[in-house]
């Protein structure tokens, strides 16, 4: 599993506004949002640097968000995924996900990198990249 050091973002610039560096807050149990690029601040409509995961607008999609975030943290393995729909009122986009652990000194997972792309609902837009994908 890779270090935060083993990252350098000015080797992936054109993915830079959909990253976000995320620590694991292993005392509280809970994660908080370090660093969100620019069009993160677009999805959810606010800056979302220094809160905590739960505390996003996820409405019924918040079990599933939480559940990969916890998953990605147990196993210590990518996870990654697409959900319609992502956050409250952003029915009309589909957002293509990653999240990779990023390893401690002492080897636990301490932060997660995380990538998202956010594309139309539109059938034919969603059939394109679903093609794509293989």
């Amino acid at each position: 599993m890779p270090r935060r050091s083993d990252i350098n973002p000015a080797h992936i610039p054109r993915v830079l506004s959909g990253i976000s560096l995320v620590d694991v807050c292993a005392e509280k149990g809970s994660c908080r949002i370090r660093l969100a690029g620019t069009r993160l601040r677009d999805i959810y409509d606010r800056e979302i640097t220094g809160l905590f995961i739960e505390d996003l607008d996820w409405g019924d999609k918040h079990d599933y968000w939480i559940a990969a975030y916890r998953r990605t943290i147990e196993e210590g393995k990518p996870t990654q995924g697409v959900v319609r729909g992502p956050r409250t009122h952003k029915e009309h986009l589909v957002q293509y996900w990653l999240k990779l652990p990023l390893a401690s000194e002492t080897g636990d997972v301490s932060m997660l990198l995380c990538y998202d792309y956010f594309q139309s609902a539109s059938e034919d837009a969603h059939m394109q990249v679903m093609a794509a994908l293989g």
